[in-house]
Parts: C-alpha cells; structure tokens; sequence
C-alpha cells in the first residue's frame, strides 16, 4: 500500500537539512524508509551494531557520513541531536541530508526543538488511514475544506464516496495498523493487537519511566477504551485508579507523548457563554479501543455503549490524519457550552474555523445541531459541517451541509 506520506517526504527533503518521521511504534515509519532511493543509507540504533557505531562518537559518525543518511529509532540516544546540529551547521544551504525517525517517546519532540529548531521538518506519521487503505483520484472531503472559495454547497455537489458503508465500519473496527490489514484474519488481528499493548506500549513506557507503576498505568490504559470520545475528568479518573491528580495528569501526558491517545481542548474563545474547560479526548487507534473493550465484531461494535463515543473518536482521528498526510498545520478543539450545547470537532488552521459534528446514525434532524448552528453564528465560520452515515450528503440550512464519512 502506498503511503501518503511519501509525496510530504519528497517535499520537506527539498526544503529542510534533517527531517523527522514521528509516531507510534508499527505505523510504518521504517517501511516508508524503504522507498527512498537506493543512495541513502538506513541505520537502526536497535540494532547493536548500528547503535555502536553511533554512539561511540556521533559527531565523528556524522563527519564520516555526511549526507542521505537515515537513523531509525533516534530516541534511544539523545545524544544524536546536538551532534546533528552541528553536523547540519557545517553545511546549512544543504538540504535533504539526514532523516531520523522516533516513537514512543514523550522527550523525542522535546530534543528536537531544543536542538534543531529551525533546521528540521517534522512528519506526524500514523498507521494506515482509512484514505490511504481506499484510495481515490477524485478529491476528498478534506481537499475541499483546505480550499477557502469551497462553499456549503460546493461541498456537496464536488464530494464522493470513497467504498460502501461496510468497508467503513470494518476498517473503523480493525483500526489502521499495517500488518493486520496485510495478514488479514480475525485470528492475527486478536493476537497481534494483544501482543502490540503488551510488547510495545507497556514495554516502551516501561522503559522510558523504570520508577512508574506498572500495574497501575496498564489499567490505566484499558481504562482509555471507556473514556475515548468523552470529556475527560482527571479528578474521577484519579478516584477510580487509586491514584493521586498528578499521577493521573503523568499519566494522560505519557498517553499522548507515545501517540496512543489525543488529546482535545477545550475551544474557549468565546466571551458571551459559559463553556466546558474540561479536554476531550480519543485513543489514535480505533482498533485498539475496540480490543481494550473486548468487542469481538462489527455487530457487537454497533449495539456497544460505547458505540457512538468511539465512532466519534474516528472520525476526528481520520481527519486529523489527513490534515498531517498534506503537512497542513491546525489546532483541533471540542466546544461545550454549560446549557449542553456542543460541536464535536472544531478545526482551525490557515484554511479558516471550521466547525464539525459527528454522527454515527443515517438520520440526522435539525433539532440536534442547536450547538452547530450556534457555533457558526457567532463565530462566523463559512459553514458547519455534519458527517454521518447518511446516503447522500444534502444541505440541512444555508449554512449547515450534511456529508456521508465515506466522502473522507
């Protein structure tokens, strides 16, 4: 499967010394690596032997390889990234010379900033996307919305589905990580998913934080299943772990700093109405919160509780996704006022505000958007926007269109 991200690679080697693929562990960061061409060199520091000879004396590696250079798994010595530095400042006009990549690191973005501000494009890979498993040349929902002279209207007339519904609901199922979509059976997707938790998350932190309770945050993290989609309140959190506010603040932060959960503030540039200060929040996999939550299928997903919060967490993820695919920057908000009204998703970047709500049924009335019409009003975004699981997208005001999900 072709990925998205290697027109962004082409790209940012064009425009920057050392670029940085960052995301979870088996995303595919090592494999996008192998579509380079064959003049670049990859060197993994969880192989010994790479690792030895980097580590050593990284600024003599770096003298002795000065250019198409890769390094997987850079985290592991953070040392590398002030040696980079000086590297790139030998040569500063030089671009596309070194590629790193990272994951599961809180600290990973942290050395980069502090150490190569300025020379370094940085890539938020994730796994597969539901665009990228059903590729289309027609435009998405996400080409149309970056374009500001798109209207309501335009989005409707210009959109098309990418599959039927149920290639949607099974990838929202199974989740985005490569290797079960390559495998494909329900027997490899179960066992991989349980060995990924254990092997990668749960070892990975336990690495990077040797003094945290381990037991505490593993049920922490099955607790994340429960609270994807939802406004998040530490305080029960904390209450229902044992554990002190702090702990439980460490710990939504180690979640996020590894790339297993999104965090969404809350919007609150709003003056005339009390809001909800309280983040929202998702697991980036829907296919890890469904097996966190032991949901065997499709129909035990659909008449799950935790259906509609999870169906909304995926969404915003896939979005979010997109947006990273094409290197566009953004901030992503949810929006709850204190009288219930509230907007799922509110996007803002260069290509304007944009106001989002999420609905996982094929009918949606009018009476049920009180918080998207307001949201559009008063802060006078172009339009609002409804994805849901309808059959066609139609215009629900002059304001307000509805968009199947599969236009994503």
């Amino acid at each position: 499967m072709k990925r998205s991200y290697q027109t962004l690679l082409k790209e940012y080697l064009t425009l920057f010394p050392c670029v940085a693929i960052i995301g979870p562990r088996q995303c595919g960061k090592t494999t996008l690596l192998d579509s380079l061409d064959k003049s670049w060199r990859l060197f993994d520091l969880e192989r010994g032997s790479d690792f030895q000879a980097i580590a050593d004396d990284s600024d003599l590696f770096l003298s002795l390889h000065k250019e198409k250079i890769a390094i997987d798994e850079a985290q592991i010595h953070p040392a590398l990234f002030p040696a980079l530095r000086v590297a790139i400042d030998e040569n500063r006009q030089k671009m596309g010379r070194f590629i790193i990549t990272g994951s599961s690191s809180p600290d990973l973005t942290r050395s980069i900033t502090e150490s190569l501000a300025g020379r370094i494009g940085i890539i938020e890979m994730s796994p597969l996307g539901y665009s990228e498993i059903y590729p289309t040349d027609d435009p998405g929902l996400i080409d149309l919305l970056l374009d500001k002279k798109n209207s309501a209207a335009d989005l409707m007339a210009k959109g098309s589905a990418r599959t039927e519904l149920k290639e949607l609901t099974d990838y929202w199922f199974k989740g985005g990580y490569p290797e079960p979509w390559l495998k494909n059976t329900h027997r490899f997707h179960e066992l991989w998913m349980d060995l990924y938790v254990r092997a990668y998350v749960l070892r990975d932190v336990a690495r990077l934080f040797p003094g945290l309770n381990q037991e505490k945050f593993r049920i922490f993290a099955r607790m994340l299943g429960g609270l994807s989609g939802r406004v998040v309140n530490q305080a029960e959190v904390s209450r229902a772990l044992g554990v002190s506010p702090p702990t439980v603040r460490d710990y939504f932060e180690i979640a996020e700093g590894s790339f297993l959960w999104r965090n969404l503030p809350a919007f609150t540039r709003n003056v005339t109405k009390r809001v909800v200060k309280h983040p929202k929040g998702h697991l980036r996999d829907s296919g890890l919160g469904h097996h966190s939550l032991r949901i065997p299928d499709v129909t035990a997903l659909l008449s799950h509780p935790q259906a509609g919060a999870s169906w909304e967490g995926f969404v915003v993820e896939e979005i979010c996704r997109q947006l990273n695919q094409r290197g566009i920057g953004f901030d992503a908000f949810h929006y709850r006022t204190g009288g219930g009204a509230e907007v799922d998703l509110i996007l803002e970047g260069m290509f304007g505000l944009v106001a989002v709500e999420i609905k996982l049924g094929q009918r949606v009335r009018l009476d049920s958007l009180r918080g998207l019409r307001d949201f559009v009003r008063d802060h006078g975004c172009r339009f609002g926007v409804v994805l849901s699981n309808e059959d066609q997208a139609r215009m629900i005001t002059e304001e307000i269109v509805s968009i199947p999900v599969r236009f994503l």
